[in-house]
């Protein structure tokens, strides 16, 4: 099977789930702990991810939001959980209907800050995926750093690399 976008977007929903079933088996107290990072909390840099998707999902849309969407969040951890899981799943399926032409369109947008910008689809979506790696990654080290290295006594944090998910995929 050739890899395709939707397969890298099956990967970030994949890989959010993976981290989420982590993440609703430690102490939800493990959330609002500061920890070195780009975002001071686990809380925060899921809600970064979960902004950071949504803005790109609705700049698809066509609409450029000009503030963050969680800045009033007050929602506890199933809330937070649940919300990250089903816009990521949004996404990909907005991504899915609109056929594989959808790709090379090109999106004009404004960023938060109103500045214009234009990217094909595929770009953003590169992005979108990327960007979510990389953070999903930075909450894995904060676990770490906080002492979360099993889940149980024998089961180490799964992982949530692209090459993990390929491998489940295609055995």
């Amino acid at each position: 099977m050739p890899y395709s976008m939707i397969t890298h977007l099956n990967y970030s929903v994949w890989a959010t789930a993976k981290l989420s079933e982590i993440l609703e088996n430690v102490d939800e107290s493990i959330l609002k702990i500061e920890t070195p990072s780009s975002f001071p909390t686990i809380e925060k840099t899921i809600l970064h991810i979960w902004d950071a998707e949504l803005i790109w999902f609705k700049r698809l849309q066509g609409e450029s939001l000009t503030d963050w969407p969680s800045k009033d969040f007050v929602g506890d951890r199933e809330t937070l959980i649940a919300g990250w899981i089903d816009n990521c799943i949004a996404l990909k399926e907005y991504v899915e209907s609109q056929g594989e032409g959808y790709l090379s369109t090109v999106i004009n947008y404004k960023n938060t800050s109103g500045k214009p910008y234009s990217n094909t689809v595929e770009e953003m979506l590169f992005h979108v995926v990327n960007h979510g790696t990389f953070h999903r990654g930075q909450i894995i080290t904060m676990l770490r750093a906080n002492g979360i290295s099993k889940l149980a006594e024998t089961e180490e944090l799964s992982s949530t690399d692209l090459i993990t998910y390929l491998r489940a995929v295609t055995t």
